[in-house]
C-alpha cells in the first residue's frame, strides 16, 4: 500500500534534514495515516478510508464527510472521493426534486 491520503490524493513530502552545523541532508516527510471508517448521512453508507491526520481534522472541523466532500473543490480530491461526491450530489438533487412536486 502506498502511503497517500485516500481522500485528498496528498502523499509524502520531501525536504532537507539540516544539523547543528548546518549541513543539509535529503529526507521525506511522510503522512500520519490512519483506516477510518467514515458515515454518509446523505447516502446512509459506511466507507472505509485511509486518511491523513490533516484530513480528519479537516473533517471534524467542516462537521462530517458530506460536508467536506461537498465543500472541497473536486480537483483536491481523489478519485474515490469524486465518486462518492458525485452519488452525493445526485441524491440531493433527488431530494429537492422530491420536495419541489411535494410542495406544488
Amino acid at each position: 500500500m502506498s502511503r497517500v491520503c485516500e481522500l485528498t490524493n496528498r502523499k509524502k513530502s520531501f525536504g532537507n534534514k539540516v544539523s547543528h552545523s548546518n549541513r543539509k541532508t535529503k529526507r521525506t516527510f511522510l503522512l500520519n495515516l490512519h483506516k477510518v471508517t467514515l458515515t454518509s448521512d446523505i447516502l446512509n453508507k459506511k466507507f472505509r478510508f485511509r486518511v491523513a491526520t490533516r484530513t480528519l481534522r479537516t473533517i471534524d472541523y467542516k462537521g462530517d464527510l458530506d460536508a467536506f466532500l461537498l465543500n472541497t473543490r473536486t480537483i483536491k480530491l481523489s478519485e474515490k472521493a469524486q465518486k462518492i461526491k458525485r452519488r452525493l450530489k445526485k441524491v440531493l438533487v433527488k431530494q429537492e426534486v422530491e420536495l419541489a412536486v411535494s410542495d406544488a
